[in-house]
């Protein structure tokens, strides 16, 4: 349903409003959670009926995005060039009606040019703060990897804390505000690499794969055709009433402590029983020099339940968290030098765990 459709938006009690239906509401007619879970569910099909318009597949990294922004969090993106990572992001920005900036990052960038820099103005006698492209509501980092440390610190400051200091003045980011950081992973002569303390504060870490065969024939036949444009259909106060929705989304106390016990088996997967494959089947002893924190079993709940929002339900499943398990924690573990020594990456790691912790 788009805004031609319908045109009143659907109010939620103390909170945004989002959605639409054909009628107005009275006044002071009473909203109820259905209301809101029910609004929450056209804007989300209006979204990504809208993005499809503009991308050709690459689903797991829209709903990757989605999911970043429900959960107010942010994305690190990882993929070969040409993949549609700025068409994506960019097509998200319009059909959320936000402001949208893309950052190239590179070797001799400095913070102030991220941030902004106060100005002075010789006919005031005063220095002027002159905004960085960093206050935009959508932020497109690419290729985060090939700024060096001080740069990388002043973004990942500015997503914790939602807020920039220039000279002596803070001033507040926006809200909503999303960032998609970008990494190169087979051209790394010449880059610097995130500080695991830092990359720990992205919700999500994606892998953008090529299209197949049937995606990469639509992709050329579109580019024929001109490129298409895409309309907002869905506002700042609609997305804060997203996020709201994804809260209020119910997680049983099983799916909590499945999700608890995942992270916590990735400090001590032979404990959980997890097992290899490569380079023979064996258990994953000492695999995991490095696991996940508490912050990850966060993150995970809040991503399990925006999955659950996304798919049109209102509660949480064990199988939404093992769908976005990978992406919550692929960049949170350090393996040990004998498992990269044998080839093992990451996801051998987290499906050998996904399948011995036990699903409630």
């Amino acid at each position: 349903m788009t805004r031609a459709q319908a045109s009143y938006p659907v109010r939620m009690n103390g909170t945004h409003g989002f959605g639409f239906r054909d009628e107005p509401y009275d006044q002071d007619e009473p909203l109820n959670a259905n209301d809101a879970m029910d609004g929450a569910e056209i804007v989300l099909k209006a979204l990504r009926e809208e993005i499809a318009r503009a991308l050709v597949g690459q689903q797991g990294l829209v709903d990757g995005l989605l999911i970043g922004l429900l959960s107010g969090g942010h994305v690190l993106v990882e993929g070969v060039p040409g993949l549609a990572k700025t068409t994506a992001v960019r097509a998200l920005a319009q059909v959320l009606g936000l402001g949208f900036r893309r950052i190239q990052f590179t070797p001799d960038l400095l913070p102030s040019d991220l941030v902004g820099t106060p100005v002075f103005v010789p006919d005031e006698q005063r220095f002027e703060v002159r905004k960085g492209p960093v206050f935009s509501p959508v932020v497109l980092a690419d290729e985060i990897n090939r700024a060096p440390a001080k740069v990388q610190s002043a973004l990942l400051e500015a997503m914790e804390e939602r807020q920039v200091t220039i000279g002596d003045q803070t001033f507040p980011l926006p809200d909503p505000f999303l960032v998609m950081a970008t990494q190169n992973p087979i051209d790394l002569e010449g880059t610097y690499a995130l500080p695991e303390a830092q990359v720990d504060r992205f919700l999500l870490k994606l892998q953008v794969r090529y299209p197949n065969a049937g995606e990469e024939r639509e992709i050329v036949a579109r580019d024929g055709a001109g490129p298409t444009e895409v309309r907002a259909v869905a506002d700042p106060e609609q997305i804060l009433g997203l996020r709201a929705a994804a809260r209020r989304v119910h997680a049983a106390d099983p799916v909590i402590d499945y999700a608890v016990r995942l992270v916590r088996a990735t400090r001590e997967p032979d404990l959980a029983g997890a097992m290899l494959e490569r380079p023979e089947k064996r258990a994953a002893s000492g695999a995991v020099a490095v696991g996940a924190s508490p912050r990850a079993s966060i993150f995970l709940s809040r991503a399990a339940r925006a999955h659950a929002l996304l798919a049109g339900r209102r509660y949480v499943t064990p199988h939404d968290v093992k769908q976005v398990a990978p992406d919550v924690l692929r960049h949170r573990l350090i393996l040990s030098y004998e498992a990269e020594a044998d080839g093992i990456d990451v996801d051998e790691v987290l499906r050998g765990l996904l399948a011995a912790v036990e699903t409630p």
